[in-house]
């Protein structure tokens, strides 16, 4: 066939390297990100391991050696792993131990793509490849000659099975490591078939390898076959896991049918350029090409696929919650206080369908569980602050999406936002009867991380107001939600302009360093926090003073410099370093809480600061390289700002039907809707100087507003930039072309 890995560049697929982020490590994040070889939302992904067992850092760039090749479903190397094993072949003798195991590779060997990855293992001469499908894995191994052969299969610690079958030339087994999130009964179930006969069989337990067993259950089980070998000698394995049984493994196994190597890859190959393609960017900027597509393949990835296809054909899933199989979709592995903010909204835009099965997964959660998950992985995990499920549960419906419950989705909703989770305190909502009595939730009451709580309850709220409202609830109902979603105000410390913890007793919390880390705030502090006011920046425009006040204070976090209080950790962690690092003041976009904040200038009459910024994070903090992303890439958000703002507009408040303008990145780009319709955005002048929007028109008219409508998208549209590289300060500054504010909204009643 070929694979086509270094053919001429001509399809999406091609730009694509799965290598960004992979420079990783505990103290400095570019990505921590692993190259995931999988389908999109597949519910398997395969990933070279370099890293030891266990260790969330499965693969580093840095590193030299190969362990093997992980089936991983880990989402982030903080939440680390579940359902995982390695398989990997080795040559001279039988060896199973992790590092004597290890094979040194080299990157000018190795070709990693989304849908196929080939390595030399040097120390055997031998030639890996892989190519998956959802729920399978086809492996195609090139030996040397070799009176002996072997591939080994590790199925972890913390308790495993293995079986050897040699008259079917197969090995079982199943792997329960985990790190958390799952019910008592979690078992990952995996299957094995060669294409090859076996001349030596082993069991191992424990790095002990015993020729004369065929199956083992252990703390750390495993297994070890070979053959002899020609020179050349290319042998297959066929893979497949399951986490409802052996005969679903069997099952899903027949995804790879009757096709050779060539023909899964190509498969792949096809689909990931299907859906990559429905935004074809052309330009002559390869580097930008190669990050935008790059950031597209890690946006199409989580939340995978938690669902298996049963012997009727019908759709089932293990239940990461209560232990039992039942019917229905079941996605996991994303943390909404990431990916609320654009990730998902970028779903709905472009791939409404998709996300219309992970609300229907969404309502299976709370069935099964009593809550929407928060960070799922793939149960309930403890990470992370907020109910932002009321978010991505809101901005669905009012985009538009149907087809799934959305009665129960309102009946969570509205149960997340007054009960916590008895177990998982970051689900539902901590601290929620504080914050419904007082308004806030309050500095000395040992719930850390307050002011951050109380600014996305506060946004939550305004989200459920506005679901509510679109279902037709009772006004009784919804009007409390409206008037909680104001509590930010609560915050406001008028002294500093900017949110401050507040103590029980109405005081504000002292001493007060708006550039501590932590304590009222999450992974950041004050001047990053003090934006996330998605709903109503008028009204913080109001609090600040105005306009002017408000643009020297958002002006300020470029200018303070990087100065950081990292006492609340012990440490200074490493979103800390990687805002220290990038030259940009006191601006953190290498995590979340800010990384809308550059485009609250359209709402303040200086839009033209949002074109320029914009284009300084794309250009300085996005790469095309191992060292690409400028903080954790989380589960798709980092990357999804990219996309979003490389078109040249962003989601900053999901669950209005506003696009907030930035500055387009390419000459051309062409959007193909799910409902057939195209939108193109036009901007021919556009190169590293030309950042700023000179004129704008929408499908031939002149338009002078600071965002575009969900509606205008799906309707199709043709939206033409005129760039400059001198701002112009009359577009976009009347009040009447400012975006959504909830204030304005009240003020309209």
């Amino acid at each position: 066939m070929g694979i086509r890995a270094n053919a001429q560049q001509e399809d999406p697929v091609d730009y694509v390297s799965t290598l960004v982020g992979t420079l990783s490590k505990h103290s400095l994040s570019t990505g921590n990100t692993y190259p995931a070889i999988a389908r999109p939302w597949g519910m398997n992904f395969w990933t070279p391991q370099t890293g030891k067992m266990g260790d969330g850092w499965a693969y580093q760039y840095t590193e030299d050696k190969i362990r093997g090749f992980k089936q991983t479903h880990q989402p982030s190397p903080w939440m680390n792993d579940y359902g995982q094993f390695t398989i990997m072949p080795v040559t001279g003798k039988a060896v199973f131990d992790q590092n004597a195991r290890a094979s040194w590779f080299s990157h000018k060997s190795e070709i990693a793509t989304p849908y196929y990855y080939r390595v030399y293992l040097a120390d055997y001469d031998v030639v890996t490849e892989l190519a998956p499908t959802e729920r399978a894995v086809m492996f195609r191994f090139t030996f040397p000659q070799n009176e002996n052969s072997y591939v080994v299969v590790d199925a972890f610690d913390k308790g495993s099975y293995v079986k050897i079958i040699p008259e079917q030339n197969k090995i079982i087994g199943y792997t329960t490591k985990n790190s958390g999130g799952v019910p008592a009964n979690f078992k990952n179930y995996f299957v094995i078939e060669f294409d090859k006969p076996f001349t030596y069989t082993a069991s191992v337990a424990a790095n002990q390898i015993n020729t004369a067993g065929l199956e083992i259950q252990h703390d750390h089980a495993g297994g070890i076959i070979g053959f002899q070998t020609q020179k050349g000698e290319v042998v297959h394995a066929k893979v497949a896991s399951s986490f409802i049984s052996f005969d679903q493994a069997e099952l899903n196994l027949k995804e790879l049918g009757t096709n050779s190597f060539d023909q899964i890859a190509a498969q792949g190959r096809n689909e990931w350029n299907k859906v990559l393609s429905r935004i074809k960017v052309e330009d002559s900027n390869i580097d930008n090409l190669r990050t935008f597509y790059s950031c597209l393949y890690r946006t199409l990835l989580f939340p995978r696929s938690f669902y298996e296809i049963d012997k009727n054909n019908q759709i089932v899933h293990y239940s990461p919650y209560n232990g039992e199989v039942l019917p229905g979709y079941m996605f996991t592995d994303t943390g909404f206080w990431d990916t609320f903010r654009s990730l998902f909204p970028f779903l709905n835009m472009m791939y409404p369908s998709m996300n219309a099965k992970m609300q229907e997964g969404l309502v299976n959660t709370y069935k099964e569980s009593g809550f929407l998950p928060e960070w799922a992985s793939p149960g309930h995990r403890g990470c992370m602050v907020g109910n932002n499920s009321a978010s991505v549960v809101a901005d669905a419906y009012l985009k538009g999406l149907r087809g799934y419950d959305i009665e129960t989705l309102w009946e969570a909703v509205v149960h997340g936002a007054n009960a916590v989770h008895p177990k998982v305190s970051s689900t539902g909502r901590l601290g929620h009867e504080y914050y419904n009595k007082l308004g806030y939730v309050p500095y000395d009451v040992n719930i850390n991380e307050n002011a951050a709580r109380t600014l996305e309850y506060a946004y939550d709220d305004w989200t459920i107001y506005k679901l509510g409202k679109a279902l037709g609830k009772p006004k009784k109902e919804i009007d409390i939600f409206a008037k909680r979603a104001m509590n930010y105000k609560n915050l406001y410390d008028p002294e500093h302009k900017l949110m401050r913890g507040k103590n029980k007793d109405g005081k504000f919390q002292s001493p007060f360093n708006p550039l501590k880390w932590g304590d009222a705030f999450t992974e950041g502090n004050s001047w990053h926090y003090t934006w996330s006011v998605f709903h109503d920046p008028q009204g913080l425009i109001d609090l600040m003073g105005g306009q002017k006040d408000f643009n020297i204070m958002m002006d300020s976090v470029f200018n303070v410099p990087p100065l950081f209080d990292e006492s609340y950790y012990g440490s200074v962690i490493h979103e800390i370093r990687e805002m220290q690092i990038m030259n940009m003041g006191n601006y953190a976009h290498g995590n979340q809480p800010i990384q809308h904040m550059i485009y609250l200038y359209n709402y303040s009459g200086e839009p033209w600061k949002a074109q320029y910024w914009t284009r300084e994070v794309m250009n300085k903090m996005y790469t095309p390289y191992p060292d690409g992303y400028c903080g954790d890439e989380d589960n798709g958000q980092t990357s999804a700002w990219y996309v979003f703002s490389a078109l040249g507009f962003y989601p900053v408040c999901p669950g209005t039907d506003e696009y907030i303008l930035g500055s387009p990145l390419f000459k051309k780009v062409t959007l193909e809707l799910e409902n057939g319709k195209k939108v193109v955005i036009n901007a021919p002048e556009n190169n590293k100087k030309n950042r700023y929007v000179n004129t704008m028109t929408v499908n031939g008219n002149n338009y002078s507003k600071n965002y575009l409508t969900h509606k205008t998208l799906m309707d199709g549209a043709t939206i033409n930039f005129e760039m400059s590289p001198t701002p112009n300060k009359n577009r976009g500054v009347d009040k009447e072309d400012f975006p959504y504010s909830f204030s304005n909204e009240k003020k309209r009643k």
